[in-house]
């Protein structure tokens, strides 16, 4: 989905005209109509304040332009609600809200999250936890949080 289609659809699930959507968004009518046919978009600013406005991402707001992975357990997000947020409720698009939540590290070391792996994901392969130990380091290692 395009930019200008995902604009038009939130305002339109939210039952906005565009007057209504460019008063909550502090800027005129005729952004909005701007917006939504593809002439421009929203500036970075703009783009912040519509991701908080309407609980959405500004990944998704344009149109998922790359596949967001959480850098500390390497879980793709594939939908807002596993991103996480900061305190102030602003999306924090480079961790899952089960790594990250407002503000707060869940897991305080490599090896804590590799334990809470090693318990919790399936081993189809059969390997050993030591094995397992060591294929999880060495992908989570790849991940900015841990480098």
């Amino acid at each position: 989905m395009e930019t200008k289609d995902v604009l038009k659809k939130l305002r339109e699930d939210n039952n906005m005209t565009q007057d209504q959507m460019a008063e909550k968004l502090l800027v005129t009518r005729q952004a909005i109509s701007r917006w939504e046919v593809g002439d421009t978009l929203p500036n970075t600013e703009t783009l912040k304040i519509i991701s908080r406005e309407f609980n959405v991402s500004i990944n998704t707001i344009l149109g998922s332009p790359r596949q967001l992975i959480c850098q500390c357990c390497g879980m793709p997000l594939s939908e807002d609600s596993m991103i996480s947020k900061e305190p102030d409720g602003s999306f924090n698009e480079d961790y899952c809200t089960w790594c990250y939540t407002d503000g707060d590290f869940v897991y305080q070391s490599k090896d804590a999250l590799i334990d809470f792996l090693i318990g919790h994901m399936p081993n189809p392969e059969n390997l050993s936890d030591s094995d397992r130990r060591i294929q999880y380091n060495g992908y989570l290692s790849e991940l900015d949080h841990w480098k």
